[in-house]
């Protein structure tokens, strides 16, 4: 009886999304510095060579990853179920202190520093961030046109971010919770007016 094999290209994307998945690992574990393809190689149960194959430079693997980890967030985002402004303010902030920002994060940090990664990290971050407001402000339903709505929904996004950086030294989900459903009421309030 003959075995069944995936074809090629089957088996070339799911090497290429295993090490996409060991990247995000890498760097949200290991920070920039201890991420290299070697690691990321090993983790994804691949070759460094298999890993170059896909990405010749650990830039092009890391901003890959990245921007793998920013279709994800939409997708979870996109998922959301019931849509209340509780529901869809307390999943973004928990996109922003988890893993998947953590890995982006590190990668910024790393783009700081290195001229190599910061206009390719700055134009994705752009993009990331247009597509993450355009989905907070459709799932909200949120009425841009009024005054102040554009900047309420940016600045939940941004206050969104800011408790991803503080929850990366401590994990202070209590005073976090509090914060997240003062928004809530804040934005729920502020577009009711709109």
């Amino acid at each position: 009886m003959a075995t069944v094999t995936a074809p090629k290209q089957d088996r070339s994307r799911a090497t290429r999304q295993r090490l996409l998945e060991a990247a995000v690992a890498c760097l949200a574990e290991r920070g920039w510095a201890g991420s290299t393809v070697s690691v990321v190689a090993e983790k994804a149960g691949v070759s460094r060579g298999a890993a170059q194959h896909h990405f010749p430079t650990r830039e092009d693997l890391f901003t890959a990853a990245v921007e793998y980890v920013a279709e994800e967030r939409s997708v979870a985002l996109r998922a959301l179920p019931g849509n209340t402004v509780g529901a869809v303010t307390g999943a973004i902030v928990q996109l922003y202190t988890g893993p998947l920002f953590r890995a982006a994060l590190q990668l910024w940090v790393a783009a700081s520093n290195e001229d190599q990664l910061h206009a390719r990290v700055t134009e994705l971050e752009a993009r990331v961030g247009r597509e993450t407001h355009r989905i907070a402000v459709e799932l909200l339903r949120a009425d841009e046109s009024k005054p102040g709505v554009r900047e309420m929904v940016q600045g939940f996004l941004d206050m969104a971010r800011g408790l991803g950086l503080a929850n990366l030294l401590t994990d202070d989900g209590v005073r976090r919770d509090r914060v997240v459903a003062q928004w809530a009421s804040l934005l729920e309030g502020a577009l009711k007016e709109s």
